[in-house]
């Protein structure tokens, strides 16, 4: 019998490979998202005598959006790929990000909030520097969204907080 559980924890610890695929889609996702800016920064410069102060403000808040879009994107492939499926051995890479060292799941879920907080409050200015154009609805829709991100990133640090205050070497 014990064999059979052996065999079965095995396969339960190797099914944490079909996050690859999950991961691997992201990154092609980030390329998109590369391309979709790469795009909305040449229409900005090629037609930027003609754009007024409004429409540049907000094409470059969308190129904002889009650069948050895919760090969040980042953080979720790499950290979750560290986190979930397998450490990725870079360790005297110049490049290696300090947050990686540092990152479990309890770090990244605070990351991928505190980032959704962030990317809703660039839509929310968006939405500020065009308020004339939106509808009233909409921006209020905006506005209560964005207040409830930053409600789950207060509760979701504060939850951390709890449950790392009782251990020894605990910093926060």
């Amino acid at each position: 019998m014990r064999t059979v559980e052996k065999k079965i924890e095995q396969f339960i610890f190797f099914s944490r490979w079909l996050q690859m695929p999950v991961y691997l889609g992201l990154i092609v996702a980030s390329l998109l998202y590369a391309v979709k800016f790469m795009v909305q920064l040449w229409h900005l410069v090629t037609n930027f005598s003609v754009l007024n102060e409004n429409t540049i403000m907000l094409s470059v808040l969308g190129l904002i959006d889009i650069s948050m879009v895919i760090n969040l994107l980042v953080v979720v492939f790499i950290g979750g790929y560290w986190t979930f499926v397998s450490k990725i051995e870079f360790d005297s890479h110049t490049d290696k990000p300090d947050w990686l060292t540092k990152i479990n799941a309890s770090t990244l879920k605070i990351k991928l909030i505190i980032s959704l907080v962030s990317i809703s409050g660039v839509h929310l200015l968006k939405t500020f520097v065009d308020i004339h154009n939106i509808p009233l609805q909409d921006a209020l829709l905006q506005i209560g969204i964005h207040l409830v991100f930053l409600i789950s990133a207060v509760l979701l640090a504060y939850t951390d907080k709890i449950m790392h205050s009782h251990e020894p070497s605990s910093t926060h």
